[in-house]
């Protein structure tokens, strides 16, 4: 861009293209998305919002944070240009040709000279309208053959119950009958199954399994991130499954069968679901699996596929990854026939326990609830004036403004949270933040515990 470039830019405002900012802040990365996700754009730093030139200076430091907080979006964005023209610098974004992109703010588009975030529905009907091709069909970038593991690929052999050898001579035409090799490239399926190192081609693909003391997130007491194979994933959540789930024991003409609170197999199938159905494209997120004192959850990225509505939920099936489901369908987890839903809410109504939520954004939640009889803490029965001060408690977070509700909730979940962590995920400025903590602490619901630096918030 030329300084002539510059001034009729600036003499036209802010559009489509166009974005002023009078200072540099590591919330540009929302502007970057934005415009990474429509048609691209410029971003000047140094031009307050009536398009008078204030300033910026540009060094080696500046240039390469911003360049970092372009790679750390997801997917990766890779800037065309940061220069200097007459005091502003001009960092100019392309349009994307992996959308959506996302930053740590979420995911945000360009709407006419205004950067907005985008609501779920919105992310997935980009997710739609770009994913021209399967993601699993897709050729793994850089994956060879030499770094396939012929133990994970036996494991498969094992889990299928074939006696058929694999070895390095054959393993082309056994992967290419597997739909993993075609053209001399091996998909991104091969990786995702047969992968000795899949964190240097997926790293996001990933199960995260964690247990919780209580009926939140407040406090964790064991997790487990599993970075491997598909096969692996599903084998270490049903182990973690089993050594958070209460069991007991029968004995049936001398014979001890082990019976779990919640039915291992209906759990599995949910698992499996997960795995199948999951949004591989969906880059920087995960498959959570998630323990509490009273229901386990599922969740995976992507939610409903195309085609599937609430009415005929359950009753058909739509494939999001045919070639995962052939795999796990040969090792015997999985039915051709939408059976699964169904499977899941008959093995919950046999064990005598109530049938399986099911929930579907941008991501798909199985919810599994357990018998309270079984729960890890007794109940105990609140007092009088405990109930009337929770009563009073809950009445003023009533009363409390979106912002205000948003900033206990987040205060409580990390009590060591920065203003600007919390201006950031509220969505206002830190002068704003300031004045609802001020607010908040005249109520009585807030205080700060030690001094500003190595202090932490508490929610009274």
């Amino acid at each position: 861009m030329k300084q002539k470039d510059l001034k009729l830019i600036t003499k036209e405002g802010e559009g489509l293209t166009v974005e002023f900012k009078e200072k540099y802040s590591p919330r540009i990365t929302e502007d970057i998305v934005a415009f990474s996700n429509a048609k691209g754009g410029y971003i000047l730093l140094g031009v307050n919002d009536q398009g008078k030139i204030t300033g910026e200076t540009l060094t080696n430091k500046l240039k390469g944070e911003i360049t970092a907080l372009a790679r750390n979006c997801e997917p990766h964005i890779n800037l065309k240009k940061i220069t200097r023209v007459d005091k502003v610098i001009i960092i100019e974004v392309v349009e994307g040709d992996e959308k959506p992109y996302s930053c740590s703010s979420g995911y945000f588009r360009r709407l006419d000279a205004v950067t907005q975030k985008m609501a779920q529905k919105e992310v997935r009907t980009m997710f739609r309208e770009t994913t021209d091709i399967f993601f699993e069909s897709l050729p793994c970038k850089d994956f060879r053959f030499e770094d396939v593991s012929l133990a994970k690929v036996r494991a498969f052999l094992k889990e299928a119950e074939t006696s058929l050898k694999v070895n390095k001579d054959n393993l082309p035409s056994f992967l290419s009958s597997l739909s993993i090799y075609k053209d001399n490239k091996i998909n991104n399926v091969g990786a995702l199954m047969f992968a000795a190192d899949i964190n240097r081609f997926i790293p996001y693909s990933e199960s995260i399994l964690a247990a919780f003391k209580g009926v939140d997130k407040m406090h964790i007491y064991d997790r487990k991130d599993v970075r491997d194979d598909l096969l692996t994933q599903i084998n270490e959540s049903m182990a973690f499954l089993k050594r958070h789930l209460n069991v007991r024991s029968e004995i049936h003409e001398l014979t001890r069968r082990d019976i779990y609170e919640l039915p291992l197999d209906a759990l599995r199938e949910a698992l499996v679901n997960a795995l199948v159905h999951r949004d591989y494209s969906m880059r920087g997120t995960s498959i959570y699996l998630s323990v509490f004192d009273d229901r386990v959850e599922i969740v995976n990225p992507g939610g409903l596929p195309a085609g599937i509505t609430k009415e005929n939920f359950g009753k058909e099936s739509v494939r999001r990854n045919l070639i995962i489901a052939d795999l796990f369908h040969r090792m015997g987890k999985v039915e051709r026939i939408g059976t699964g839903i169904e499977k899941m809410r008959r093995l919950m109504r046999e064990a005598k326990l109530k049938e399986p939520v099911f929930t579907s954004t941008t991501f798909f939640h199985a919810i599994f609830y357990r018998n309270p009889e079984y729960s890890l803490k007794p109940v105990v029965k609140k007092s009088r004036e405990k109930e009337l001060a929770e009563r009073l408690v809950e009445g003023l977070v009533e009363r409390l403004v979106e912002s205000q509700r948003k900033m206990l909730a987040l205060i409580k979940e990390n009590p060591y949270i920065s203003k600007k962590e919390l201006s950031d995920k509220v969505g206002i400025s830190t002068t704003a933040i300031d004045k609802n903590i001020n607010q908040l602490k005249k109520k009585g619901l807030l205080k700060r515990v030690g001094p500003d630096k190595g202090g932490h918030w508490q929610v009274l």
